[in-house]
């Protein structure tokens, strides 16, 4: 293959790459610990994006793609959790995380880092202590969240991700979609 045409297929490859994503990323850095669900297999590194989707995490011993783990991601005193599946994988370089589910405080808490990581204020009557949404306690408490809080926490989600979706197309401006957000959050 020609030196023109290995360019050409990089390019088109990172094109497709770029077409599949859905969510809007923002530069993100924090600690990562991920383990392997199956195995117990522990590999840490460092988030470089996060999106409503899910994060890149950098690290010389990614997982396969198709893997299930349990992700901890580390800001500051703050510790989010969530279930995730690696979507992408470069030994060397890192993966590509899909969150697949996180209990309603762990939600919440990922919201607002989205919500400042896009240049938000944190919400005025949101609780950030750190007991509130990252003590493992509450992650127990999960299994005590009415099916209707699960509801609406699955459909703030999906409102957001749609939100950011229309912002990233250009359909929302930067000021709209924040505002909506802002306002969805509240």
């Amino acid at each position: 293959m020609s030196s023109a045409n290995q360019v050409e297929s990089t390019n088109a490859a990172a094109a497709g790459s770029a077409e599949r994503r859905r969510n809007l990323r923002f530069p993100f850095t924090a600690t990562v610990e991920a383990v392997e669900t199956k195995t117990g297999t522990k590999v840490t590194g460092r988030t470089s994006d996060l999106s409503l989707g899910g994060c890149y995490v950098d690290t010389l011993s990614p997982f396969p793609v198709g893997t299930e783990a349990q992700v901890r991601i580390v800001r500051e005193n703050e510790t989010f959790e969530a279930h995730v599946k690696v979507i992408y994988s470069s030994i060397g370089m890192g993966m590509g995380l899909a969150f697949v589910s996180a209990q309603p405080k762990q939600v919440r808490l990922f919201q607002r880092w989205l919500l400042e990581i896009s240049g938000q204020p944190p919400l005025s009557g949101q609780d950030s202590s750190p007991d509130a949404s990252t003590n493992d306690a509450g992650l127990q408490a999960g299994s005590d969240t009415t099916a209707s809080e699960k509801t609406q926490t699955f459909k703030n989600v999906v409102l957001s991700d749609l939100i950011m979706t229309l912002m990233q197309k250009k359909v929302l401006t930067q000021v709209e979609g924040k505002d909506l957000l802002r306002k969805l959050f509240r």
